[in-house]
């Protein structure tokens, strides 16, 4: 059982217009409806610092304050190994399984960001990695740091390498996927994040280390990314015709596979951000942060 979180919304224009039960109810499914209003009939739910009514509608701009109690969170695994660390920069090895950051309603101190900052309280998350994800994320433990380091992201200074297991074998060793990502529709979400013509420029350059036997086929491959748009590795592989094994989400064209339900962080496939680079933000010196893969990436 956590502790309980009192959450703080600023309304935004999908909110703007919409009574409060309907957005919270719609927003946070965690509650019915029917708990929602009662939460909002006891005084727990507040707009700028005021009781509200469920009826009330919501303006772009306003604070939507509301107090949860206590919930059991679903168990994952709470082990992150240290990579790297000194006064400016910590790396740990996120397990999968393990949500980095609060979200979706299930996850506040069952994150990589609750178990990292019991050792370093200052701690900053650079990158997110996807719940199913493994491997390297860097954390900043000063703001000076931080903003030197989300300036390499920005600038795309930091190189980043993974492994995954895709569906079938790709008939070059070495590619380069290009696909714009953007959101499309989605049944749950409304949109979700996949190849879409009208994106975001993303690139990513694939190397097969491994073409493996059985059924289905699949390969082991290692994946370059100059760009980090969301689930950008799963969309690029699934685009190019090589899915990732067990993604419930993401099937050919590196669109949401037809009529499905599943969610971005849903579980499923293998993918692990092996090696991390960059330069350090005191000296400049090149910094490279390695996680072994899990033995289903590893090759024979």
């Amino acid at each position: 059982m956590n502790h309980g979180h009192t959450y703080r919304e600023q309304v935004d224009a999908r909110g703007a217009g919409r009574a409060v039960l309907t957005h919270l109810s719609e927003r946070f499914g965690h509650a019915t409806p029917a708990e929602w209003q009662e939460r909002i009939e006891r005084g727990q739910v507040t707009l700028d610092g005021a009781s509200t009514s469920a009826a009330a509608l919501l303006f772009a701009g306003q604070w939507l304050c509301w107090s949860r109690p206590p919930w059991e969170e679903p168990p994952v695994p709470l082990d992150a190994a240290v990579l790297h660390e000194d006064a400016l920069l910590l790396a740990v090895a996120k397990p999968r399984g393990l949500p980095t950051m609060p979200g979706g309603g299930l996850y506040l101190e069952h994150t990589l960001l609750a178990v990292v900052r019991r050792r370093a309280p200052e701690a900053s998350p650079m990158h997110r990695l996807g719940r199913d994800t493994s491997g390297v994320v860097l954390f900043a433990r000063t703001a000076a740091a931080a903003g030197v380091v989300q300036a390499a992201f920005r600038a795309r200074r930091v190189g980043k390498v993974y492994r995954a297991l895709c569906a079938g074998h790709p008939v070059a060793d070495h590619f380069t996927v290009d696909a714009p990502i953007g959101e499309v529709p989605h049944a749950l979400l409304g949109t979700v994040h996949a190849a879409s013509p009208g994106g975001r420029a993303s690139r990513s350059h694939v190397t097969v280390l491994e073409r493996r036997g059985g059924e289905p086929a699949s390969a082991l491959v290692e994946v370059a990314i100059e760009t980090g748009r969301p689930h950008q590795i799963r969309i690029h592989l699934a685009f190019a015709g090589h899915p990732l094994v067990g993604d419930p989400l993401f099937g050919a064209g590196g669109l949401p596979l037809p009529g499905t339900r599943a969610l971005p962080g849903d579980p499923g496939y293998l993918l692990h951000a092996q090696r991390l680079e960059l330069d350090h933000p005191v000296g400049g010196a090149r910094l490279v942060i390695e996680c072994p893969p899990p033995p289903a990436l590893r090759t024979a």
